[in-house]
């Protein structure tokens, strides 16, 4: 299989577009000039410079209320539908919206936002350009997938799927229907970050020999910490009202509704990871932002590794990478570890933060983390070859979405496309049927296949609960 495929050309993409956009009209009868989207109104079904992009937001958690705040935020956008199957959740998101543009609807330009409880409303609504994608992990692939088929253009929280076959298959689908899309891996778009990664990836360090990342375990409930989600036994609890719990659970093999999943008030970012059915872990918690990051740096942002090396195996302490540059990758489940196992930087080296990766080269090495601290290096001296205007980490001074926006309206790629955000999610995947099977594996990152293991291909993907199907 070709990674790497042409895209469609813009015409054959509007062409598309347009025509489901017309057919959906035409049944509708829908005629308020509010209900023509931006991308139909635009000479040749480009958004003109001036023109506001209609965007709908799936899944309001705590990750879906900061993506609405940034959409609500920006004056080329308009928000015309929140989709959640918690009542609570889309309600309060819509609440926000109307008060956002409360202006425009007294002047008759805004019709309100609307409340959705199933996807598929939104997606069939000729008036939504673009949706943004903020559910659980095991909905990722498939809306995504479902999106770029109605037309629509898609940003996607990371990971983008829970399996390698999944991110084969969005990412296929995205070129072929000519989808804008961009992944959630907003800590490359840190512009400190990005020149850490230029700086990496063009030979500051001379030859880049390891690469260190995070690699913590998780907290299964009744089966204690585990490098993998698990499935653990929940006991049943009442629904609450307003929850559609079956549309929730979706096309992961079901289990009864136990308030470790979902709650109200939220209980965090990604309460639901530690379940294998919905979550992959440390995949979901950060390691597909250091995975993008790291991959990009080393310049095998489309590619992957070609052996993943358990520890059982004795060659490294802790479960590595090996790519065919040569670069290695460690994962490790503390800072302490690359100098107490490695010896990879001196003892006094200040090394904290997550979402990114230690860089050691020829010439010194360097940090790309995230959220506690400045970007450090050794010797020093590399630092001022970068000419950092500052060495904070800075996590929301980025243009992830600004990014996404400006590429639908001009087709280019995005700086985190389908092909990145699927192999971001894909080197997490190795790491943990590694893990699962506790020991190494050979794999061919052209083919996407393990090199003589029936075994671990078995668990390149796994089946939906009927009737969903990619």
């Amino acid at each position: 299989m070709n990674p790497h495929p042409e895209r469609l050309s813009d015409m054959s993409s509007r062409t598309r577009r347009d025509f489901l956009r017309t057919v959906a009209a035409a049944a509708g009868g829908m005629t308020s000039s509010w209900l023509i989207p931006s991308t139909a109104r635009a000479d040749g079904g480009v958004v003109p410079p001036g023109g506001r992009i209609n965007v709908g937001l799936i899944g309001h958690g705590l990750m879906g209320s900061g993506h609405l705040k940034v959409l609500l935020g920006r004056p080329d956008v308009r928000v015309l539908a929140v989709c959640d199957v918690d009542r609570i959740r889309r309600e309060e998101g819509c609440a926000l919206a109307n008060d956002t543009y409360s202006a425009d609807r007294l002047a008759g330009s805004y019709s309100g936002c609307a409340s959705i409880n199933d996807y598929r409303e939104l997606l069939a609504r000729p008036d939504i350009d673009a949706v943004v994608i903020v559910t659980p992990d095991h909905w990722h692939s498939l809306i995504s997938i479902e999106a770029a088929r109605a037309g629509k253009d898609v940003y996607c929280e990371k990971p983008v799927s829970l399996t390698i076959r999944d991110g084969r298959e969005l990412a296929d689908t995205m070129r072929r229907y000519g989808c804008v899309f961009q992944t959630g891996t907003q800590y490359r778009s840190i512009p400190i970050i990005r020149q850490v990664c230029a700086f990496v990836r063009g030979g500051g360090l001379g030859k880049v020999t390891s690469v260190f990342t995070n690699w913590f375990k998780t907290q299964v409930p009744t089966l204690g910490d585990s490098f993998v989600p698990l499935e653990p036994a929940l006991p049943e609890q009442a629904v609450p009202d307003g929850l559609d719990w079956n549309l929730w659970v979706g096309p992961a093999r079901y289990r009864p509704y136990n308030s470790a999943y979902h709650r109200n008030p939220r209980p965090g970012v990604v309460p639901w990871s530690f379940c294998e059915a919905f979550g992959a872990g440390a995949v979901t918690g950060y390691h597909s932002h250091a995975a993008d990051v790291i991959q990009y740096a080393i310049g095998m942002e489309t590619s992957g590794p070609v052996e993943i090396i358990h520890p059982s195996g004795g060659q490294f302490p802790t479960l590595t990478c090996r790519y065919a540059n040569g670069v290695l990758l460690h994962h490790v489940e503390n800072w302490n570890q690359v100098k107490d196992l490695y010896h990879a930087v001196p003892a006094d080296a200040r090394l904290a933060g997550m979402f990114g990766g230690l860089f050691v080269g020829e010439r010194g090495w360097i940090t790309s983390m995230s959220g506690s601290g400045p970007v450090e290096a050794g010797p020093v001296s590399l630092l001022d070859e970068m000419r950092l205007r500052t060495r904070e980490v800075v996590i929301g001074s980025n243009n992830h979405h600004a990014d996404w926006f400006e590429c639908i309206r001009t087709r280019r790629q995005p700086s985190a496309h389908e092909e990145i955000g699927h192999r971001s999610a894909s080197l997490g995947h190795l790491v943990t049927i590694s893990f699962l099977l506790g020991r190494s594996l050979k794999w061919d990152p052209d083919a996407e296949e393990f090199v003589g293991d029936e075994t671990a291909n078995r668990l390149r993907s796994r089946a939906m609960r009927e009737p969903w199907q990619i």
